[in-house]
């Protein structure tokens, strides 16, 4: 993954800082040593150090002030802008009256200090919002451009939102590919790395499903549009990234409300704290700079920035791996997420049927290459598996009849083929031996002679049973809900170590199963339904929170949920649970601290014990380490965790 790299604006704005920084280190040293306010003397003295001190400000807050002023205008008046200027022009002002007056000029370096260690916060924030936004920035930049339609013996090139249903597409090497379809003509590589995360492209082929997104790597392809561009993925993914942001988690709420209502309060409080003293003991000097040191103290910045960055750190570590998360609600929900149910067909299977076994094995290749040449013109899956699994050319001049319900019998003028389940060797008079697995068993004879028998099943996903055993290992319970009989469901189950099922369910079942659960787990609780086809639209909306199957996913599937694997890869779900852990620890380490650092200077500043540059750790100090906290969400994570080996 390439480096994150800082924009024009962003590095013209680092060097705006050095440069401040670096002039104000010289005029605060020549300040300290030389005293600049004694150099010129008398009541004029302040002049020198007033406009060395004002050069600085104005270099590194014009856009803070402007940003006040333009708020102020549009009635957004508390905010942390209007608090640094009345802080910092505060500071100015009550410097002039000292030097006026004849008192040690205070104030100058303190105001510079503040809105330069602003920026300093400012700009990590900006770094770290960069940093996490690349992440989630892949998923934008597979908006495709345009779209190379075929016309007759040309090609046109025109918008994507214009292409129709059917129409032919071509795709160069290099270009995204704008629509889904089918790809009729070519071969290359994709890659798929902004959609799913994966880092190897992925082969195409004639008949190949391809998805919007995906860049072509290596050679041109021709694809049938199967999808208009309001309904392609690409369409679907960028509704969900642009509208993730609009769902906001309790504890950005909270700050958000916490803001509105605190900084009013805080002002309030800074004028009492410099107008009533200072009518008591008439040293408005110093009431005045205690009000002020409050005042810089008190900006929210490190809880208005530091959770919300926090939470979309997390979208964005999560949206590296090809997990999309539709909202910080959802990852400070999924947190808590203890009770994970699932489909089993498509989600903790392949959801394609394999042959799993031969019997006798001695005689596998016999019995695949009869029952190849029975199934070969069949579109049926289970015919399909077979062939696949041969993989071989068969032998033609068959007769292929089709016996409803039993199977098939090829025939030619020397050999009859008998090809299917028990009722075709029963009528037929053959003699067989019982399979004893678990799945859709084929029957294969020669000439009334039993040959033996193929096991076909649908395949469990080789990540399937460490991801539960890892959901397992959380504390978590993890239920399959399936239509499958009570035999099928009882072997997958106890093969991936779930800690309960449910066979035997209809789709409308699965939704009063889960309606059941929803009203037995208790309230803390929080349920997880995970699902692919489109009869799960409805228990993932159901459930607390849905997480979809992408890749194969159906479009309704996608749309009712709150998580999408973009990757199929259910190594995402525990995966995203350990980054909605750390992003929730980081959020509560910075409301925390921030309130706690902050309390504590108030408190000391009220009482002039601290003074503004206490008060400006207070406010940046505190802000940037919480930034850089926040920034750790957004780290590298184990796609797999190691799980312990069972003893022996």
């Amino acid at each position: 993954m390439k480096k994150f790299r800082l924009s024009k604006r962003e590095k013209n704005n680092l060097i705006r800082i050095i440069v401040a920084l670096c002039a104000f280190g010289v005029i605060f040293i020549l300040d300290k040593v030389l005293v600049l306010g004694d150099l010129i003397g008398g009541t004029l003295g302040w002049l020198l150090p007033f406009f060395l001190y004002l050069a600085v400000y104005l270099v590194i807050g014009y856009d803070v002030l402007w940003r006040a002023i333009r708020n102020i205008a549009h009635g957004q008046i508390f905010d942390e802008n209007f608090l640094m200027c009345v802080a910092t022009l505060g500071a100015f002002a009550l410097a002039i009256y000292r030097g006026v007056t004849g008192q040690e000029i205070e104030g100058f370096d303190e105001a510079c200090a503040v809105l330069l260690f602003y920026q300093v916060g400012e700009f990590f924030q900006r770094y770290a919002t960069g940093k996490s936004r690349k992440s989630i920035s892949a998923l934008m930049d597979i908006r495709p451009d345009y779209a190379n339609v075929k016309r007759e013996n040309t090609t046109e090139k025109v918008d994507p939102s214009e292409v129709e249903i059917g129409d032919i597409i071509v795709v160069n090497p290099g270009e995204k590919v704008p629509l889904d379809g089918i790809v009729i003509s070519g071969a290359s590589a994709l890659d798929t790395k902004a959609l799913t995360g994966e880092s190897l492209p992925r082969d195409i082929s004639t008949d190949s499903e391809v998805i919007s997104g995906c860049v072509n790597l290596s050679s041109q392809i021709e694809v049938r549009v199967t999808k208009k561009f309001y309904d392609s993925t690409v369409s679907k993914i960028l509704e969900l990234v642009e509208n993730a942001s609009e769902q906001k988690s309790k504890a950005e709420n909270f700050i958000t409300k916490f803001a509105k209502y605190y900084t009013p309060a805080v002002v309030i409080i800074a004028v009492l704290l410099a107008v009533i003293p200072g009518i008591v003991t008439s040293d408005w000097s110093t009431w005045v700079y205690r009000a002020l040191s409050f005042l810089v103290v008190s900006c929210p910045c490190a809880l208005v920035i530091s959770i919300p960055l926090s939470f979309f750190a997390g979208i964005g570590a999560a949206s590296k791996y090809g997990i999309l998360v539709k909202g910080s609600n959802y990852l400070e929900k999924f947190n808590r997420a203890d009770i994970f149910v699932f489909d089993k067909t498509g989600t903790l299977t392949k959801g394609n049927f394999a042959v799993t076994k031969v019997f006798p094995e001695d005689k596998r290749e016999e019995i695949l290459y009869l029952a190849a040449i029975a199934e070969k013109d069949s579109n049926h899956p289970i015919a399909r598996s077979i062939v696949e699994c041969y993989g071989k050319e068969t032998e033609g001049g068959f007769t292929l009849t089709n016996v409803a319900g039993s199977g098939i019998i090829a025939a030619n003028a020397n050999t009859a083929i008998y090809c299917g389940n028990e009722k075709l060797m029963k009528g037929n008079g053959i003699e067989f031996i019982k399979a004893d697995g678990l799945g859709t068993v084929v029957y294969v004879a020669k000439d009334k002679e039993f040959i033996g028998w193929l096991l076909i099943s649908d395949e469990i996903k080789p990540e399937t049973k460490d991801v539960i055993g890892e959901l397992n290992d959380m504390g978590c319970q993890t239920v399959m809900l399936t239509g499958d009989n009570e035999q099928i469901a009882s072997s997958v189950a106890g093969s991936i170590g779930l800690t309960g099922y449910k066979a035997s369910l209809l789709p409308q079942d699965k939704v009063a199963e889960v309606e059941n659960m929803m009203s037995q787990k208790k309230q803390k609780d929080v349920l997880c339904f995970a699902g692919d086809g489109i009869n799960d639209a409805p228990v993932l909306m159901r459930s607390d929170i849905g997480i979809a199957m992408g890749g194969v996913g159906s479009d309704a599937a996608i749309e009712a949920s709150d998580i999408v694997l973009m990757k199929d890869d259910l190594r995402g779900i525990p995966l995203a649970k350990r980054i909605a852990k750390k992003t929730m620890g980081i959020v509560m380490q910075n409301i925390i601290f921030s309130l706690a650092v902050k309390a504590a200077i108030l408190i000391l500043s009220a009482f002039g014990i601290a003074n503004m540059w206490i008060a400006v750790f207070g406010d940046v100090g505190v802000a940037v380490l919480a930034i850089l906290n926040a920034i750790r969400v957004n780290s590298s994570y184990e796609k797999k965790k190691k799980r312990k080996t069972d003893k022996a």
